[in-house]
C-alpha cells in the first residue's frame, strides 16, 4: 500500500456504524482515529452539567461565552483504549448515555460550537494519517480529503444496533424510544443551518445494512488500496 499518509473522512447518520468502521480502518492502516462525535458529546455534557440545557430551552449565550473554558483531549486509558478527556476528566462512558445523546444534535447546531471544534479537528489532521468520522467531515472539516465515505443503513438496522449497544452498557430503553431518538437526530442533523449532514459530491456511499463488521472493513481497505 502507498506510504503516503491520507486523510480519510467518514460521514453518515447516527448509529450507522461509521465509528466502528473508522476505528477498524485506522487500526488496520496504522492511522490515528479521531472521534468527532465524542467531541460534540463532551461539549454537550459540559453544557448539561452547567444547567444550560433545560428541556427544549438552551442558553446559547452562556454556552458561547464559556467555550474557552472547554479543553478536549484524546488519550489512552489503563487498558490502552482511546478515550476523550473533558478538562482532564475521562468522560468517555458518561457521554455515551442517552441523556447526552438526546441533546447533542441541538448543541451541534450552534455556530460557535462548530467553529471551535472544526478548528480543533483540522489541527489534529494537519499531517494526515488520520481517519475521522462525523457528519460534516468530508464537506466542511476536510473538503480536500483524499478519501470520503458516506455510510448509511436502514432505520430498522440502526435502531437494533443502537439498542444492543445501550443494553450492553446496562442502559434500559425501548426499541421505540431508540428509533424516535434516531429519527429526531437525523432531522436535526440534516436540516440545521450550520454544516448540515449531507453527502459530499465526491464521497463513495456504503450501505452496510447487510454487511458484517469484517465485510465493511474489507470494502474500505479495498477502496484505500485503489487510491
Amino acid at each position: 500500500m502507498d506510504s503516503k499518509k491520507l486523510v480519510i473522512a467518514i460521514d453518515g447518520y447516527s448509529s450507522c456504524g461509521k465509528s466502528t468502521l473508522a476505528k477498524d480502518l485506522a487500526s488496520s492502516l496504522g492511522y490515528i482515529f479521531i472521534d468527532s462525535g465524542a467531541m460534540y458529546r463532551a461539549v454537550t455534557l459540559f453544557c448539561l452539567r452547567n444547567g444550560w440545557v433545560r428541556g427544549e430551552s438552551i442558553d446559547k449565550e452562556s454556552i458561547i461565552k464559556s467555550l474557552d473554558q472547554i479543553q478536549l483531549d484524546f488519550t489512552l486509558d489503563e487498558k490502552g483504549v482511546k478515550v476523550i478527556l473533558l478538562n482532564g476528566e475521562n468522560c468517555e462512558e458518561e457521554i455515551r448515555k442517552s441523556y447526552v445523546a438526546a441533546v447533542v444534535s441541538k448543541i451541534a447546531e450552534i455556530k460557535e460550537v462548530r467553529e471551535k471544534l472544526v478548528h480543533e479537528q483540522q489541527r489534529m489532521g494537519e499531517k494526515g494519517g488520520i481517519v475521522m468520522d462525523g457528519r460534516d467531515i468530508g464537506t466542511v472539516v476536510f473538503p480536500s480529503a483524499e478519501i470520503k465515505i458516506f455510510v448509511t443503513a436502514s432505520i430498522e438496522v440502526r435502531t437494533q444496533r443502537r439498542l444492543l449497544e445501550l443494553q450492553h452498557k446496562g442502559i434500559e430503553t425501548t426499541n421505540e424510544e431508540v428509533q424516535d431518538n434516531l429519527i429526531e437526530r437525523d432531522f436535526i442533523d440534516s436540516n440545521r443551518k450550520e454544516s448540515p449532514l449531507r453527502q459530499a459530491e465526491d464521497a463513495i456511499v456504503l450501505d452496510n445494512s447487510s454487511l458484517t463488521r469484517q465485510e465493511q472493513l474489507e470494502w474500505a481497505l479495498e477502496l484505500v488500496r485503489s487510491r
